[in-house]
């Protein structure tokens, strides 16, 4: 989009909050695209048969051990499993050394036949493998706990915000968090990354993170809302859009601040050292923060000004402004009406009558004046 003058924008713009983005114009866009994602996390579930819980969750039990003289693979490593009667364990190797092995439902005998089996394979003592046990019913309580926090943070959050600006406002930021929530989660659905307590941490974090996001936006609003009546021509969701653009470099400033450390959480920590509980947690972050980015601007505010332009007083202002704007038009193009009309060719004039193609009016030529003679 361009600026009123008609140049087109400049990052030397975007840094003095000088920007004129239409991004409240057609709402219907942006709801389009978060119905995309919300559909795509729905099937996502439902294809896979829900998220990858991780061992915290389903209970079993983990064995771990460092294989330093071989380069295993996880063929390798299925077989070993097959071999002592455990099938369907999830295999994960790191750094080309590491070796992580899950399995749900084994018993005593079973067990200490996988940790055998793996310090053979990695040629290591038995006591130099790894082996943690985890219950269900733990599993079962993070899960619980986890609810509960949620619910307790929509509550508190609700009552903020509806104490702090007002009740839709509220209602937006909400719609736009559990919107957040939902695609994060569809991204773990697609993917079938395993969903850990840390991965739950990360999500209450993202949930922060976009929640304050969206409120920086709406204190612009709410610091703007007084001019709405008394510009001439400014309607709620003008000033809706005004309110975006000035502050549209400071989130994404607080975006690309929070979205670096956590690329190179995941690069780093994960990439290079193997560090997967960085990864459950860097992932989860980095997902969040770019969707808690998205729907504070694309989300909150076009639910807000949808909202607030349905109350007598802001929909007069909008059908006012679209009647002056109608006007304006219909003056406009009367105008360049009577301009064509008038604007007959010279070599034409005075020689057969003219219809102009706008107005239909007949212009007659001048007749031409005969020359006086002088008399003698």
């Amino acid at each position: 989009m361009r600026r009123p003058d008609g140049r087109r924008h400049t990052l030397k713009d975007l840094y003095h909050e000088d920007t004129y983005f239409d991004f409240l114009s057609r709402k219907w866009r942006w709801a389009l695209v978060s119905g995309i994602f919300l559909v795509a996390s729905v099937v996502g579930l439902v294809v896979h048969g829900g998220l990858n819980l991780g061992l915290d969750f389903t209970g079993g039990t983990a064995w771990q051990v460092t294989v330093g003289a071989k380069d295993p693979s996880t063929g390798e490593i299925r077989d070993l499993l097959d071999g002592v009667g455990v099938s369907g364990a999830k295999i994960v190797i790191v750094g080309g050394e590491e070796v992580r092995v899950e399995s749900g439902d084994v018993t005593r005998a079973q067990q200490e036949d996988v940790t055998a089996a793996l310090a053979k394979f990695g040629g290591v003592n038995v006591s130099a493998v790894s082996v943690s046990e985890v219950g269900p019913s733990w599993g079962s309580k993070v899960s619980s706990e986890a609810l509960k926090a949620l619910a307790v943070f929509f509550l508190v959050i609700a009552l903020y915000l509806t104490f702090r600006f007002e009740f839709k406002m509220a209602i937006a930021a909400i719609v736009a968090v559990v919107h957040d929530v939902f695609v994060t989660i569809g991204v773990y659905a697609i993917t079938g990354f395993e969903v850990t307590p840390a991965t739950v941490v990360a999500f209450l974090t993202i949930l922060g993170f976009s929640l304050y996001d969206t409120v920086v936006v709406f204190d612009k609003i709410k610091e703007n809302v007084p001019q709405v009546g008394t510009v001439r021509g400014l309607t709620y969701t003008a000033m809706a859009n005004r309110s975006l653009n000035q502050v549209l470099m400071r989130s994404l400033n607080t975006s690309f601040v929070a979205l670096l450390p956590v690329a190179s959480l995941l690069v780093v920590g994960v990439g290079i050292y193997g560090a997967l509980a960085l990864r459950d947690f860097g992932l989860a972050l980095f997902v969040g923060l770019l969707v808690g980015a998205y729907s504070s601007i694309f989300v909150a505010t076009p639910i807000l000004a949808w909202w607030k332009e349905r109350e007598p007083r802001y929909r007069a202002l909008e059908e006012r402004s679209m009647s002056r704007a109608s006007k304006q038009e219909i003056g406009t193009r009367s105008a360049e009406v009577a301009d064509k009309a008038q604007a007959v060719p010279a070599s034409k004039a005075g020689t057969t009558p003219e219809t102009t193609a706008e107005s239909g009016a007949l212009i007659q030529p001048k007749p031409r004046q005969p020359k006086s003679r002088r008399r003698r």
